[in-house]
């Protein structure tokens, strides 16, 4: 674990951090000295002008100017890595478009703009002409956003909420990561404790109190007591996932992420949890250090999400790994019409496709699962390797 002053930041960024650090001490003391974990994070992701995602920070992996190979922000995801990742996901938007009889596809958290840059460069290919929403809670990004897709302007639209109905595609790539968790903590008798933050005078420190009965009852329905145990339980991502069943009237939402079934997340061996931070491509789980310079993450139960789903009356249309999602959507066949015309350029796109697929890397800790309602199924991402039955 990094201790604070062992990242190097710039003196505008410290400052901004300790503009955070003093809202969130605000908070705490509103709270009456202990804020919940969830609440925390929330804060330190999402505070208006100040939280991680809603200040000006770089936080997706781009080139610096002076070494393409160095690259500045905080982590990579897929879209940044390679335009690969967006031009093969379309194949299965197209899909779902046709299934769905319609031209509207909604991505939430688009991030840098990658991803819908990408796919709407492919849907030109494939002659649709796609009408492209997205839904992105930073003012920051949506500003970041429509300045990469100016060329999409016309075809493009930001929304600030949920559409009341919609039929077609949705696409949520690590956005169900960044949703504030609650973390939990089985004591050495078997009672579950929740997590929350407390500031001693000094620093910020967890404490933990007597889990709520609803806290309990959610956690039980999920795994046995194990003393000495912690982890997290995302019931804002479930409640999320229930919303869609209101307003997704035909269509599919693909949901991309890294994370496990049930059995899996609450695995005995997995007694620390799956909290993660990432600062200046440095992984660690100090999530109270640095606040509103760093992302903080939880993997996803996509059990949890699954039942989620068919409590919302949706239907589960595939959950796979994210290398068998793409080889079956065809992968190999969107490299070959890429191949650039120097060495250079295929050998690179050959070291991010294996960082997309590869067992080690990406390609089995991220899943796909597709969720919708009055569509036929049988999409093409699942095909092969389908493991629904894995949930």
């Amino acid at each position: 674990m990094p201790a604070e002053n062992s990242i190097p930041v710039s003196a505008d960024a410290l400052a901004h951090s300790q503009q955070v650090s003093a809202f969130l001490r605000a908070q705490i003391e509103q709270a009456g000295g202990w804020l919940p974990f969830s609440s925390w994070m929330r804060d330190a992701l999402y505070a208006p002008g100040l939280g991680y995602y809603a200040a000006g920070n770089t936080k997706f992996a781009e080139p610096t100017q002076d070494n393409p190979k160095q690259l500045k922000g905080d982590f990579v995801t897929a879209p940044q890595l390679t335009p690969l990742f967006g031009l093969t996901l379309a194949n299965q938007i197209a899909e779902v478009l046709h299934q769905s009889d319609s031209l509207d596809v909604l991505e939430f958290g688009a991030g840098s703009g990658a991803l819908a840059n990408d796919v709407m460069t492919a849907m030109d290919t494939l002659g649709i002409a796609v009408r492209y929403q997205i839904l992105e809670v930073s003012a920051d990004l949506r500003l970041r956003q429509q300045q990469r897709l100016s060329a999409w302007a016309d075809r493009i639209t930001w929304l600030d909420r949920t559409p009341e109905a919609f039929s077609g595609c949705i696409i949520a790539n690590e956005v169900l990561d960044a949703m504030p968790v609650e973390l939990f903590a089985w004591s050495e008798q078997g009672q579950l404790q929740q997590r929350g933050v407390i500031w001693d005078g000094q620093q910020f420190e967890y404490q933990d109190r007597p889990a709520s009965a609803a806290l309990r009852d959610s956690v039980r329905l999920r795994m046995p007591a194990l003393p000495d145990y912690r982890s997290e339980i995302n019931l804002q991502a479930e409640s999320w996932i229930k919303s869609l069943g209101q307003w997704l009237k035909r269509g599919t939402a693909i949901l991309i992420d890294y994370g496990f079934p049930q059995h899996e997340y609450y695995h005995p061996q997995r007694h620390r949890g799956t909290l993660m931070c990432h600062i200046q491509h440095l992984a660690h789980d100090n999530a109270l250090m640095a606040p509103g310079l760093q992302d903080i993450t939880a993997h996803v139960d996509f059990t949890a999400m699954a039942d989620a789903a068919l409590a919302a009356g949706l239907e589960v249309y595939g959950y796979t790994s994210q290398a068998r999602f793409l080889l079956n959507a065809g992968l190999a066949e969107v490299m070959m019409q890429r191949g650039d015309p120097s060495a250079r350029d295929n050998a690179n796109m050959r070291v991010a496709v294996q960082k997309l697929t590869s067992e080690a890397e990406m390609g089995e800790l991220f899943k796909v699962i597709a969720i919708g309602r009055e569509i036929d199924g049988g999409l093409i991402g699942f095909a092969r390797g389908d493991r629904r039955d894995s949930l």
